[in-house]
C-alpha cells in the first residue's frame, strides 16, 4: 500500500515539475550578478550572457541582456513581469517555419496582390488630388 502511494506522488511530481529547493532558493549565474552590481540599468549596454537557466530577479529589471540561443545572442529587456522566469524562455532555440504548403503559398501570394493593389489605388487617389487642387496659370 504504501509503494503504490509513493508512485503515484512519485508520477504527480513528474507530470508537475520538480522545482528547485526553497533552501538553496533560485540559480542566478554569479558572473551575472557581478556584472549589475551597483550599476544603473540606463548606464549598461547590452549584457551578453550564456547562461539561460539563470532566473530573473528584481534587481535585474531595466537591464538588456544578450541571451545565447546556440547562434546569436538574442537582446531581451527585463520587465517586472518576468521576474521569477529563466531567461532562456525569452530566447528561442528553434526559428518557426510555418505550417502549410501549396494551399498556404496561395493564400499568401493572394494577400501580397491584394495589399499591392490597395497600395496602387491609394497612390492614384492622392495623384488626382494633388492634380486637382494645384494651381492652374
Amino acid at each position: 500500500m504504501l509503494g503504490a502511494q509513493f508512485c503515484n506522488s512519485l508520477s504527480l511530481i513528474t507530470k508537475i515539475g520538480m522545482t528547485r529547493s526553497l533552501k538553496k532558493g533560485p540559480f542566478i549565474h554569479p558572473s551575472i550578478l557581478e556584472k549589475i552590481e551597483g550599476k544603473k540599468p540606463l548606464d549598461t549596454g547590452v549584457i551578453k550572457t550564456w547562461s539561460r537557466a539563470s532566473q530573473i530577479s528584481p534587481e535585474m529589471v531595466g537591464f538588456t541582456f544578450g541571451v545565447y540561443n546556440g547562434k546569436v545572442h538574442i537582446d531581451v529587456l527585463v520587465t517586472e513581469e518576468m521576474v521569477g522566469h529563466r531567461l532562456g524562455e525569452f530566447s528561442p532555440t528553434k526559428k518557426f517555419t510555418r505550417h502549410g504548403g501549396k494551399m498556404q503559398k496561395e493564400l499568401e501570394t493572394k494577400k501580397k496582390e491584394a495589399e499591392i493593389a490597395a497600395a496602387q489605388a491609394a497612390k492614384a487617389t492622392t495623384t488626382d488630388t494633388k492634380a486637382a487642387a494645384a494651381p492652374k496659370k
